[in-house]
């Protein structure tokens, strides 16, 4: 069937029946008023399922994949696939993963090193790096994502990026994304300031973390919708990478293969990173026509992550004097 026909009928869709055009009182923009405008027949989509849509270009064809890869309902796939528009691009996964391979082969070839740059006694220097005796330079509770302790952990966290944060950029949009991203990336320096307080921190992961669990779990919430394919095998292979990315930062932190000036750098952002990605990012993801603001799971989560900030804040500033913690001095 041709892209966009419609046809008369009298079913769920509505009364009224489909029309030749959509209806343009009504935007585009996430709103509960998409699904009253469905069952009142105000918006008219093809009946046809997008998998039967034929003589497509090769972006559209990556359009329709990215629906069936995040969307678990067939009728948000179909008003997704025919509104989505080019611009704004999905920028922001982009640009985050090139400054980090930018910065990542700026450093190596400074230092000459490209794996367990850590090691080197000039990386921790950097401005970028979190260290627990630079705390009062709060840039660094997220510049550290820009930096990465080897060529192994850039390209875990730079291929996770590409692949599930661009397609969910695609679908929720640059602010929601960038700001489920960013919320890991705070939320592992701080966890990290409070669980591990002598150990650095560097390495995205805190944000990549936020993301893929996000997305597991809203594949596991939508488990029948979901039309991925060999969504368990790729499901599998997910949580065994990203639980052999975990056992290699704990094996770095307490078994480093060589001997090392200080601590290092700690493993509690994945963690933390995955915390936000359950909570906040599920309820990010769940749905995708209705504003969050409409949401009230939405405030509670937002309110426990505001008290989290608020309670790492007062103890960056008060716990490590009371509780005299020995940190390793600054570089």
């Amino acid at each position: 069937m041709r892209a966009g026909a419609v046809h008369p009928s009298e079913d769920s869709y509505g009364d009224l029946g489909y029309k030749q055009k959509l209806s343009p009182q009504i935007s585009s923009k996430r709103s509960s008023s998409f699904k009253r405008a469905i069952a009142n027949g105000q918006r008219a989509l093809p009946r046809d399922g997008l998998l039967d849509e034929t003589g497509l270009g090769f972006y559209k064809r990556f359009v329709r994949y990215v629906a069936y890869e995040i969307l678990p309902c067939e009728m948000d796939r179909r008003w997704y696939f025919y509104q989505h528009r080019t611009c704004p691009p999905p920028v922001f996964m982009a640009a985050v993963t090139l400054t980090q391979i930018i910065v990542f082969l700026c450093y190596g070839a400074r230092l000459n090193k490209w794996v367990l740059q850590t090691y080197h006694p000039e990386y921790m220097k950097s401005p970028l790096v979190y260290h627990p005796g630079h705390r009062a330079r709060a840039w660094r509770f997220l510049t550290y994502m820009f930096m990465h302790v080897g060529l192994e952990q850039l390209g875990f966290n730079a291929l996770l990026q590409l692949m599930i944060g661009v397609p969910l950029e695609m679908v929720h949009g640059i602010l929601r994304i960038s700001f489920l991203y960013l919320a890991g990336v705070l939320a592992g320096s701080l966890t990290v300031s409070i669980t591990d307080m002598r150990a650095p921190l560097v390495g995205g992961s805190g944000g990549v973390y936020a993301l893929c669990s996000a997305h597991l779990a809203n594949v596991v919430m939508n488990w029948a919708g979901m039309r991925c394919p060999y969504k368990l095998l790729r499901m599998v292979l997910a949580l065994v990478c990203m639980s052999s990315e975990v056992g290699r930062a704990v094996w770095l932190r307490f078994s480093p293969p060589l001997p090392a000036s200080g601590p290092q750098p700690s493993f509690m952002a994945h963690l933390a990173g995955a915390i936000v990605g359950i909570s906040m990012g599920l309820t990010i993801l769940r749905s995708y026509e209705e504003s969050l603001r409409d949401q009230c799971g939405w405030w509670v989560v937002l309110l426990s992550y505001g008290t989290f900030l608020l309670f790492a804040v007062f103890w960056n500033i008060f716990a490590y004097d009371l509780l005299g913690a020995q940190i390793p001095p600054p570089p």
